[in-house]
């Protein structure tokens, strides 16, 4: 899928860049955390290095810059390839499919202006 066609999903919250760090929960997991391009109550925006597909549902650990963590479980809902010189292999957009009422207060709170 690409980013255009699920435009009307994505924008159903507003969308902020926010200082969030992501990393896939497991301890086979390679990649190293990756800075969130923006952020919503219903899921984020992402580069990251490693293919994924739409559909995919992934675990994810959220920093916070405050030292707060939450933990949710996540889908691909799009993937974009990018090119060279880009700053990862891949732009990937995920929608929250499952988190605990305090997780999902934490995330809140990191979405906060100022």
């Amino acid at each position: 899928m690409s980013p255009d066609s699920q435009t009307l999903d994505r924008r159903r919250f507003r969308r902020i860049a926010a200082p969030i760090s992501i990393r896939p929960v497991s301890f086979l997991a390679r990649s190293v955390p990756r800075r969130v391009n923006d952020a919503s109550l219903g899921g984020l925006r992402a580069y990251t290095d490693e293919s994924r597909r739409a559909g995919e549902r992934l675990e994810l650990e959220l920093s916070f810059a405050d030292g707060a963590g939450a933990t949710v479980l996540a889908e691909v809902v799009w993937v974009e390839r990018l090119g060279e010189g880009a700053p990862a292999r891949f732009d990937v957009g995920m929608r929250f499919i499952d988190a605990s009422a305090a997780d999902q207060e934490r995330i809140a709170r990191a979405l906060e202006p100022g």
